[in-house]
């Protein structure tokens, strides 16, 4: 699918409920703290396959994060979308998927 490039996409924003900005940044601050850890191992010279099962747990991690926040963003941007007639959101979802299948 074709990218398309607009002004408003830079100044576009989501108001999050309370509940789900707080477990996403709690995700996030665990996904910090493991790549921090990667980093600590390299420098602590690590055995490699030890520092690669870390980095593989932190890219699952990140990896469900995302499913988090795509979860989020259909039950609320593209429903919102959808339901104004904006049926470009489809698009728009349709390429994120893509880039989560490669």
């Amino acid at each position: 699918m074709e990218k398309k490039n607009c002004a408003h996409c830079a100044e576009r924003k989501t108001e999050r409920q309370e509940k789900d900005l707080s477990r996403l940044i709690k995700r996030l601050n665990r996904i910090e703290g493991q790549i921090r850890g990667l980093r600590g191992m390299l420098e602590n010279g690590a055995y490699c396959a030890d520092i690669l099962t870390q980095s593989s747990a932190a890219a699952a991690a990140l990896n469900s994060f995302n499913k988090d926040l795509l979860s989020c963003h259909v039950h609320t941007c593209v429903a919102r979308d959808i339901r104004n007639g904006k049926d470009e959101t489809i698009d728009e979802l349709m390429d994120l998927i893509y880039k989560f299948m490669k």
